[in-house]
């Protein structure tokens, strides 16, 4: 299985001059402002405090770049990832420039930075699929960008409704092979296949 065993802030970045030189695989998380983004970094790594939480929604406004040093405990490998926090979109009290701006930098992260792996893409487990994930996911489609779904908030529906739920999502992120994890923080339940998702992808 996939162990994350040393976790680093690298910097933060806005333009991709100022992205981090490095040539390690890399995974971007993103999703709406406020569904988990920075926290499910936290929860992969066991480094509570890695990546900045905030109750308030829109609180990451620039790509934060993570170094991750990892294991493999079946092949006894190991090796450096990096994880790149991108910002929210979607918060209605970010005025529209704003939004935009927030827009375009995503665009040229996923455009130039060459060594992207795939994207984690969070939804709120208790709320339909929104217009602006499927946006992005079909942008992810036309680039060629592998992606998977984390469902967060998992521990705030019954675990009966689970799988329901999880086909409603699917369905209305017009999802085709493309796998869904529903995960809860709280209970720190789901990690497992998204750790062997993560691995199937640096292989």
């Amino acid at each position: 299985m996939l162990r994350f065993v040393e976790s680093f802030f690298v910097k933060s970045a806005i333009e991709p001059s100022d992205y981090p030189a490095s040539a390690y695989p890399e995974f971007a998380f993103a999703g709406r402002s406020n569904v988990g983004k920075s926290t499910l970094i936290n929860l992969l790594t066991n480094h509570k405090g890695l990546a900045k939480t905030s109750s308030t929604p829109g609180k990451t406004r620039l790509l934060n770049f993570f170094l991750i040093r990892y294991k493999i405990d079946e092949t006894d490998s190991s090796g450096f990832l990096q994880f790149t926090d991108l910002p929210g979109y979607g918060f209605a009290e970010v005025s529209q420039a704003e939004q935009e701006k927030w827009r375009r930098m995503i665009n040229r992260y996923l455009e130039q930075r060459n060594q992207l792996r795939a994207l984690i893409v969070l939804v709120d487990i208790r709320h339909p699929a929104d217009s602006k994930d499927v946006m992005l996911l079909e942008m992810l489609r036309v680039r060629r960008i592998e992606y998977s779904i984390v469902a967060t908030k998992a521990d705030k529906i019954p675990k009966t409704k689970i799988d329901k739920t999880v086909k409603d999502l699917a369905k209305g992120l017009g999802l085709q092979e493309e796998p869904i994890f529903p995960v809860s923080a709280l209970n720190n339940t789901g990690m497992e296949p998204l750790y062997n998702w993560i691995q199937d992808k640096l292989s």
